[in-house]
């Protein structure tokens, strides 16, 4: 991932940017000056400030003779023991990785209290309910950026996203570049790593939003439990002004326990600020989407052209943000039906025989709201085609599996992002969940070829979904990414003139 560039119009001395942290000199003048911030050993220039951060693979704390040498003006440590003689100033903190955010937001100017800043957090609904605010905000006049998942959008240009939340030294010159371009909000997924990595460390939040919480990212290299996971998350609310949460969440309480904020409430309890009712499916020209009555706060008959009750959830999470940053429910109810997020339920129209859609769906959660989603619009069959990732949680292709063979009346197993694993090993623990239920299944590996089985045998009336990718345009393999896009291969799959006479593709 690329950071924009931004130039500073004068240098800081690095005492400034040391406000309002603990810190001891080791060596050196903090009256020195700093041209730049940099936790990248090798991008190191004379006058910069180097930050050394211990990470799972790396210790910056070995690089700190290698940039004193190039020429850096001064270093950031949080261990000292084993530093040698060095020639730059030297300050120690507790954290590396908390000063790194707070003196990056000093040194580009404090950028978040020039915007309103909106971070959601929660296990699933992030994207999507991240793409209706921001696309409410646009529609109402009010220019917006965005970091999330899929993608940064600066106001000037739109850089694909490596991690939910970035580090905080590209996080705070991304919300630098945002003010230049006459940004005046933006709206940022916050994942339970970057509240537990302080990359949001810094960063004034007006609003926080949380979705829903269920077991996910616990397991090597990531949370060590649920209760810390859940921990972490619940910490947003104690950073933000206004606290916008999903009052049907069963952890509801444990988000509000311990909360600083103001609290607004969205969900379908007749005690939410912004209810739905009368949620209502609808099947429309091949769109699978959901109305509602919206009441509380605000009264409107409200579309939305994404499936499922969490569309509604979502739906009313943007609702409340929106609405309480004074956008009107003409505004609101105008945009719902417009929005598409690529890789969220994302329908692709390749027939009138049946439904195809690709989804980020990859955990068993996920998933099971998905189908369930589906299930509702009664298709003649629901398959579902999958695969789980490589070094990870192997609860999660347990679960997976018993959950599509459960739901789906067909599941087709197939690759991942396998990474150091062998793809059928995963497989292998995928069918020991699936063949706990009566689910009828199939196994390819080739996630390609998985995918023309399932449009081959596609039968009138089917909802098919792809699920597990959503987004991603690479498979991940013995450590190397390779290129490998749903979209690109369904085309190519389509292009082959039995399958597009078979399933009745058009142009």
């Amino acid at each position: 991932m690329t950071a924009p560039s931004f130039h500073r119009e004068k240098n800081m001395k690095l005492i400034e940017l040391l406000k309002g942290l603990d810190y001891q000199v080791i060596a050196g003048d903090t009256d020195v000056e700093i041209t730049g911030v940099q936790n990248d050993s090798r991008k190191v220039v004379p006058g910069e400030l180097f930050f050394c951060i211990k990470g799972a693979v790396s210790d910056g704390h070995v690089y700190a003779k290698d940039v004193c040498d190039k020429g850096a003006a001064a270093i950031i440590v949080e261990d000292t023991e084993e530093l040698p003689e060095l020639s730059c100033t030297v300050v120690k903190v507790k954290s590396s990785r908390y000063a790194m955010g707070m003196i990056s937001s000093a040194f580009y100017g404090y950028p978040s209290e020039k915007l309103t800043v909106i971070g959601i957090t929660g296990t699933k609904g992030k994207t999507t309910t991240t793409y209706m605010i921001r696309d409410m905000l646009r529609h109402a006049g009010i220019a917006t950026g965005l970091i999330g998942t899929i993608e940064i959008d600066t106001g000037s240009e739109v850089i694909e996203a490596s991690n939910t939340t970035p580090e905080s030294i590209h996080l705070h010159r991304y919300l630098a570049e945002m003010v230049k371009n006459g940004i005046s909000a933006v709206i940022m997924e916050v994942s339970s790593q970057g509240l537990m990595l302080d990359r949001i460390a810094g960063v004034a939040f007006d609003y926080g939003i949380f979705t829903n919480l269920s077991k996910d990212h616990i397991g090597p290299n990531e949370h060590g439990s649920f209760e810390e996971y859940m921990a972490w998350k619940a910490k947003l609310f104690t950073l933000c002004k206004t606290g916008i949460f999903n009052i049907d969440d069963p952890h509801v309480d444990d988000m509000t326990e311990h909360a600083t904020c103001d609290a607004v409430t969205f969900g379908l309890s007749e005690d939410a600020d912004y209810r739905a009712e009368h949620a209502s499916p609808f099947f429309e020209n091949g769109v699978l989407g959901v109305t509602f009555t919206l009441s509380g706060k605000i009264s409107a008959d409200v579309r939305v052209d994404l499936p499922g009750e969490f569309s509604v959830q979502n739906a009313l999470a943007a609702i409340a943000v929106a609405s309480e940053m004074g956008v009107s429910k003409e505004d609101i109810v105008t945009i719902l039906p417009k929005v598409s997020v690529r890789g969220r339920v994302e329908m692709i129209k390749i027939s009138d025989k049946f439904t195809l859609m690709l989804d980020y769906a990859h955990n068993g959660m996920s998933l099971e709201s998905l189908l369930k989603a589906l299930s509702v619009y009664h298709p003649k069959r629901l398959v579902c085609l999958f695969g789980c990732g490589g070094n990870r949680a192997r609860d999660r292709r347990f679960e997976m599996g018993e959950v599509s063979g459960r739901l789906a009346d067909l599941t087709i197993i197939t690759s991942d992002n396998p990474r150091f694993e062998e793809p059928q090993d995963i497989i292998n623990d995928i069918k020991t969940g699936i063949e706990k239920t009566d689910g009828a299944y199939v196994e390819i590996i080739d996630r390609k070829e998985a995918m023309r089985y399932a449009i081959m045998n596609a039968k009138e009336g089917d909802v098919i979904v792809f699920a597990g990718k959503g987004q991603e345009t690479y498979q991940e393999i013995k450590g190397k990414k390779y290129h490998m896009d749903e979209r690109e291969l369904i085309e190519e799959i389509l292009e082959e003139e039995d399958v597009g006479q078979i399933c009745g593709y058009h142009r």
